[in-house]
């Protein structure tokens, strides 16, 4: 059986490259396709040659690539996998828009329906300065055939799974297709439980508007006795660094020991995105660090708040400075609950051999049902035949 896989665009490793990995691990002979590659370090793709689409020799593309949205449904079409059984798609935008027939099974891993095409895209389009004028109009132009796009793809795909019911419910509304909810690999061996914590607060992410970093530390540097660092770096840095107090540490890009290190001493790990699911609210808790989370997406499922029983974290309602500062102050009351054995064992549900083991028994009962199907015919012909010699003997 020849095996094809399909990711939206290789350029950074992420969460969704993880993901990649992973899926490629289960099928270590599988092709790897892409919108375009510039990745550097091969790890995700565990050194594969990647197929890449006519977007990567586009000028500036390395840099630009997103400035070709309007192309990439057209880019992925043209990718040829007629000659491959089985094609999985690692999907966050347009993986999932491949072309398949009847006799190819395609399962898509859809991390999330196209963000700022969907219900995310009034946000999307104020974060970008893009909700007046001309170039506002073009931009919502753009994102409506986008939506439409996405939507005819997944009629396409014959199995869809999700990466947490947040997402689950997030593709029933965009495609009006049900979903089944594997949660995405988690590395924990790496992260090393620690039970004795130091007098201070975590946040790791990349400093992009939705992650909220700018909410963390503009709470945290209301309450100065509180003791903050930041570990990540991207386009809000700037912005960031000038509304930090003295008792906020930024320390930008980290490597993973030292990012490891952190999670492992901290007191708790804050985390203010609504997130499709949040690996890092996973490290943070396989690290024996508890949690304080904003109340909404994927972290949800892979917390267990307060007053619940063997807590592993607290939430709050809302992305505002006062309403994350309660859920501090509820987990400093609360503090002698948070077991560090019990953040370890709620962050063991989502192992990469868990991850693994989920996917290829997945992947292993619809190729068994599928081989039944087309077989169905042919079993039918034999036995109707055989009853009719049956019938053409004397009684």
């Amino acid at each position: 059986m020849k095996v094809a896989i399909v990711h939206d665009w290789l350029v950074v490793s992420g969460g969704a490259e993880k993901v990649l990995k992973n899926i490629i691990e289960c099928f270590p002979k599988a092709d790897v396709f892409s919108i375009v590659d510039f990745l550097e370090d091969r790890d995700c793709v565990k050194g594969k040659p990647v197929n890449t689409s006519f977007i990567q020799k586009m000028p500036f593309a390395r840099k630009r690539y997103r400035a070709y949205l309007p192309l990439m449904p057209i880019a992925i079409e043209q990718l040829d996998l007629s000659a491959y059984d089985l094609v999985i798609s690692s999907s966050h935008a347009v993986a999932k828009g491949v072309l398949t027939g009847p006799n190819q099974i395609h399962i898509s891993y859809v991390h999330s329906p196209i963000r700022y095409a969907w219900d995310l895209q009034h946000q999307y389009l104020r974060e970008s300065h893009l909700n007046k004028g001309v170039k506002s109009i073009m931009a919502r132009a753009l994102l409506h055939y986008i939506r439409g796009w996405d939507s005819r793809s997944a009629n396409g795909v014959d199995h869809l799974l999700a990466n947490s019911h947040f997402i689950a419910r997030r593709i029933k509304k965009a495609y009006q297709r049900d979903a089944t909810v594997i949660y995405p690999p988690v590395d924990l061996d790496n992260m090393v439980m620690c039970t004795q914590k130091e007098n201070f607060y975590v946040t790791a992410s990349r400093m992009v508007p939705y992650k909220r970093i700018d909410l963390i530390v503009r709470a945290f540097s209301q309450t100065p006795e509180r003791r903050l660092v930041v570990i990540g770096d991207g386009p809000e840095m700037k912005r960031i660094k000038a509304t930090a107090g003295p008792n906020v540490t930024i320390l930008g890009h980290q490597p993973l020991e030292v990012l490891v290190d952190h999670l492992r001493r901290a007191r708790a790990f804050v985390f203010a995105a609504e997130e499709d699911f949040g690996i890092s609210v996973v490290e943070a808790q396989a690290c024996g660090t508890p949690v304080i989370a904003f109340g909404r997406g994927g972290a949800l499922e892979s917390v267990i708040g307060l007053p619940l029983e063997q807590p592993t974290g607290v939430f709050f309602g809302e992305q505002t400075a006062e309403s994350l500062l309660e859920a501090v102050t509820r987990f400093e009351r609360n503090a002698s609950l948070f077991d560090p054995v019990n953040c370890r064992q709620n962050a063991e549900r989502f192992s990469t051999e868990n991850f693994k083991t989920a996917l290829t028994d997945f992947i292993d009962a619809r190729l068994l049902r599928s081989s039944i199907e087309q077989l169905r015919p042919y079993l039918v012909r034999e036995r109707t035949a055989e009853e009719r010699h049956l019938a053409s003997m004397p009684s």
